[in-house]
């Protein structure tokens, strides 16, 4: 899925067509610094009922969220200074999980201990809108 000249007005809905589309696994939400990444999970978590979402995890690296009877995690590894502090929260646990979705910003500064991401979430910005493509991975 492709969604252009997404901005501010037309995102809660981009959002929700792309909650739709989310399974169980572990999403990589890629994009340059203030692309949007964390003001687009936002939107698709409230796409998915979580009423008032957190903001980034940078600091504390996940957030958690249960909703009809799922679990999603919202992380970000921006502030991620080695492998090690994934396995100090226990990664496995947030990965070994069944009905579990993962959101992963900055999932290239953990990909040595997380497994390959399951689908991509791709944000571009140009200044005024943004461009979001989201893909799965196909075996």
């Amino acid at each position: 899925m492709i969604f252009e000249a997404v901005g501010l007005e037309n995102l809660p809905e981009v959002a929700a067509q792309i909650a739709q589309q989310l399974r169980p696994g572990i999403i990589s939400v890629e994009g340059e610094m203030a692309a949007g990444k964390t003001t687009t999970i936002s939107a698709i978590l409230k796409a998915l009922g979580i009423v008032d979402p957190d903001g980034s995890p940078t600091y504390s690296l996940v957030n958690e969220y249960e909703v009809d009877n799922r679990t999603i995690y919202h992380f970000d590894l921006y502030r991620l200074n080695s492998a090690e502090e994934l396995y100090d929260i226990g990664i496995e646990n947030y990965l070994d999980k069944a009905n579990t979705i993962v959101l992963v910003e900055w999932f290239e500064n953990g990909e040595n201990v997380l497994p390959k991401a399951d689908a991509i979430l791709q944000i571009t910005e140009n200044g005024v809108k943004r461009r979001i493509e989201y893909r799965t991975h196909t075996v």
